[in-house]
């Protein structure tokens, strides 16, 4: 059985959404999300908080995950994925670390779970999550997945995957050698991707998708009954 651990980066001194991670959302703070869907979980896997703010690290404690006290050196703006897993893998042992962002408040259990069900059935470095879409893209001016000379229905058109940032795996030996090696971990071996809902995929960093992910919350708890036009 793979040792997963998974790791919580939550540093208080967030820019574009001041105290983010301290915010409330729909009656809870935004650390508790992640937090509430990897206890959802049934299998043995240790949950992490990765932060400087020691404050921060005794009410995760309450909230039923552990303390990982990050260097202050890496609670800057400065600081990568890359640079804070690093040091925390150095001090977790295990087979693979799951990074659970708190910026993806609208995470179902379900998918989360069949996440951590990738990581068991495969033998990837990198696990991705994405969302696929299927719209005429353009790359630096230029269209990506179309051509300018016709107009064809969207469902036709090759997909594109952009990745999300709500849940990534990794290997923790592969991320480490290359870490090591002077080469990037972040996209490092074998990389497989793996499909989030749009409803799930919102990522904060606006006071815009703050708004967005919050009324999607709050629609998931109410009943919706469609109600078209009389013809």
């Amino acid at each position: 059985m793979k040792k997963i651990i998974i790791m919580i980066p939550a540093r208080l001194g967030s820019k574009r959404i001041p105290k983010k991670n301290i915010r409330y959302m729909q009656g809870k703070p935004l650390i508790q999300y992640p937090i509430d869907i990897a206890k959802s979980d049934s299998r043995d896997m240790e949950i992490w908080v990765n932060t400087e703010d020691e404050r921060l690290g005794t009410i995760v404690t309450d909230m039923g995950a552990n303390f990982h006290r990050r260097p202050k050196e890496l609670a800057g703006d400065t600081a990568t994925n890359r640079d804070f897993t690093y040091e925390f893998l150095r001090m977790h042992p295990c087979d693979y670390v799951v990074m659970l962002n708190t910026t993806s408040p609208l995470l179902r259990q379900e998918t989360f779970g069949q996440f951590i069900d990738k990581i068991i059935d495969s033998d990837a470095d990198t696990i991705l999550s994405v969302v696929t879409e299927k719209e005429e893209t353009f790359y630096q001016g230029e269209p990506l997945n179309f051509s300018l000379n016709e107009k064809i229905n969207s469902q036709f058109l090759p997909s594109t995957q952009k990745i999300v940032w709500a849940m990534t795996g990794w290997k923790r030996d592969t991320f480490m050698r290359l870490q090591e090696q002077g080469e990037n971990p972040v996209f490092g071996g074998k990389i497989v991707l793996f499909e989030v809902p749009k409803d799930e995929a919102c990522d904060l960093d606006t006071e815009e998708d703050w708004k967005i992910a919050e009324g999607i919350l709050q629609s998931r708890s109410e009943t919706h009954t469609p109600k078209y036009l009389e013809l």
